[in-house]
């Protein structure tokens, strides 16, 4: 049993390394681009894949204007403030688009304020909330127009809203009015687009490109990221809950959606859609050797644009949520999240809050511990009588009815003497849920981006820089290993002896809150071993005692 389950441990970690090594999709090159694509050049290819397989829109039939539209355009171009608590953006009225979104209590690894809005927007003179329809002259005309702003700067409080509204309008009978109304202390905001061709209402799309944020390449790699790309989810009543996430090399179109999303591993650009008629299109623009990608969205009704906050997306509401993902063991990440927020309430550091976790973590399991201690003292009593068993059988790997004998004289043995031979691998079993648990959630979970433990540990969320708390970790497995009973062989124990060594060799490309769990696990562990070891050698002692008298 032993055996089986070190080959679990093993395993566990090596499917763990391949997982994150090849099935989570490489870091799309779209941050890298350098040729330049002209809004001439994209807008026509854009409003083609984003019609492709496009729903029945439910709005009112196309009407004519009831009044001629009279011409609005602004005289010069300028930039447009709007300052929050927890951002500061930049719009441009020459196409009233997005130049800049930082966060403010958010930094990058060159300590500024993270930036949603990539660099290659600026390079290519492509920003976020430009507009597409079928009519590429229609689009060129009001990308490249000067909108006329309803106000030039918005210093929002928290807890109160403001609107901005941008209009254009020519003499031709084109025109449109963006409208945006942002709320102090929140990231959300809400987004209304009307817009007239040759005094007709249309239906215009609203893109978002040509990239997400600006990770670099070793924020990637530290951090184990899987790049930027794009997620949907289907309308609160469709059956299929779980939120899917597409490949960005592919032009995906996704119709009937709740909401889209351009996301990396912590922030995310999310849209808000009407689900009866909606459509979110992933476009790869220009040439394969630098290529741009696109989300393109119809029917929008709101926006945010943050850290992917679970408890913040929780309550906004729309399943949003769902973007964090937590992975295969999702419901025990949750758990933990929610657990270590509660602790963190009373103790504002999140290494700490970990330690905290895991000796409630090993208090509630300590039934289940102690039993199997117990079990695994009483299997290293039998040994002589399995021993003798397995001498007396000698032929048992041959002859399949000898085997059968064996194995009912031992089960009866078992029973006899009350053990269950399963019994001192299953609370070692039960922590891989909450290891691969605490895993996706230091992942993925933006709490933990740059959250400081102690010293030279200034990021949970990435590897130990040194090293120490691997080595440390390594060592405590070893104390743990040697202290437990064992009914393994000497062959099976010189093999045990090995996992310390490979699991810290693991372990050091794990993010330094993973590891501190473990460490803090193996400390426990060998104080409740100890203990437990006390008590067992205590009543063996009495029953000695009893059999002598």
């Amino acid at each position: 049993m032993e055996k089986r389950f070190i080959l679990a441990i093993v395993l566990s970690f090596v499917v763990l390394l391949l997982w994150q090594s090849f099935l989570v999709k490489k870091p799309t090159p779209q941050e890298t681009a350098s040729q330049k694509i002209t809004q001439q050049q994209i807008h026509p290819a854009v409003q083609q894949k984003a019609r492709v397989n496009e729903p029945p829109s439910h709005d009112e039939p196309t009407q004519q204007a009831e009044e001629a539209i009279q011409p609005v355009v602004s005289e010069m171009e300028e930039n447009i403030i709007v300052e929050t608590s927890l951002y500061r953006a930049v719009w441009s009225n020459k196409g009233a688009v997005l130049k800049s979104w930082r966060l403010k209590q958010h930094l990058d690894n060159d300590k500024e304020t993270i930036e949603l809005v990539c660099r290659q927007a600026g390079e290519m003179n492509v920003y976020p909330f430009l507009l597409s329809t079928d009519n590429s002259e229609f689009d060129r005309t009001v990308n490249n127009s000067l909108y006329k702003p309803s106000q030039t700067r918005l210093n929002i409080q928290d807890g109160r809203s403001s609107e901005l509204r941008f209009d254009y309008a020519d003499a031709s009978g084109n025109k449109v009015v963006k409208t945006f109304v942002f709320h102090g202390g929140q990231y959300d905001f809400d987004v209304q687009i009307k817009a007239y061709r040759n005094n007709q209402t249309i239906e215009p799309r609203l893109v978002w490109g040509p990239s997400f944020g600006n990770l670099s390449e070793a924020e990637k790699k530290n951090r184990m990221s899987k790049g930027t790309g794009i997620a949907v989810y289907p309308p609160e009543k469709a059956k299929r809950r779980n939120e899917k996430k597409y490949d960005p090399q592919k032009g995906n179109a996704f119709n009937f959606i709740q909401w889209a999303a351009y996301e990396n591993n912590y922030f995310a650009a999310i849209f808000i859609l009407d689900p009866k008629s909606s459509s979110a299109v992933f476009i790869k623009e220009g040439p394969d050797q630098s290529p741009a990608y696109y989300l393109s969205l119809n029917h929008v009704q709101k926006a945010f644009l943050g850290p992917k906050h679970h408890k913040t997306l929780k309550n906004w509401g729309y399943q949003t949520k769902k973007i964090v993902n937590f992975g295969f063991f999702g419901v025990i990440s949750e758990i933990l999240y929610n657990a270590l927020h509660a602790i963190h309430h009373a103790v504002p550091n999140w290494g700490f809050s970990i330690i905290i976790l895991t000796l409630f973590i090993k208090i509630l399991f300590f039934p289940l511990t102690y039993s199997s201690t117990k079990s695994m003292a009483k299997m290293q009593g039998l040994q002589p009588k399995i021993k003798a068993l397995r001498a007396k059988h000698k032929k048992a790997k041959q002859d399949i009815t000898q085997r059968r004998k064996m194995n009912e004289e031992m089960m009866k043995l078992y029973k006899k003497e009350g053990v269950n031979p399963a019994g001192g691998c299953l609370p070692l079993l039960i922590q891989i849920p909450i290891f691969w648990g605490f895993f996706r959630l230091l992942s993925v979970a933006v709490e933990f981006r740059h959250a400081p433990f102690i010293l030279w540990i200034k990021d949970l969320s990435v590897m130990d820089p040194i090293y120490v708390i691997p080595i440390l970790m390594g060592i405590t497995q070893y104390i743990s290993q040697k202290m437990t009973p064992t009914s393994a062989d000497p062959k099976q124990q010189k093999m045990m002896l090995m996992m310390p060594v490979i699991m810290t060799v693991f372990f050091m490309s794990f993010q330094s809150g993973l590891v501190l769990y473990w460490l803090t696990n193996n400390v426990l562990q060998i104080g409740q071993q100890y203990i437990t070891n006390r008590l067992t050698k205590s009543k063996q002692k009495d029953q000695n005692v009893k059999r002598k008298k």
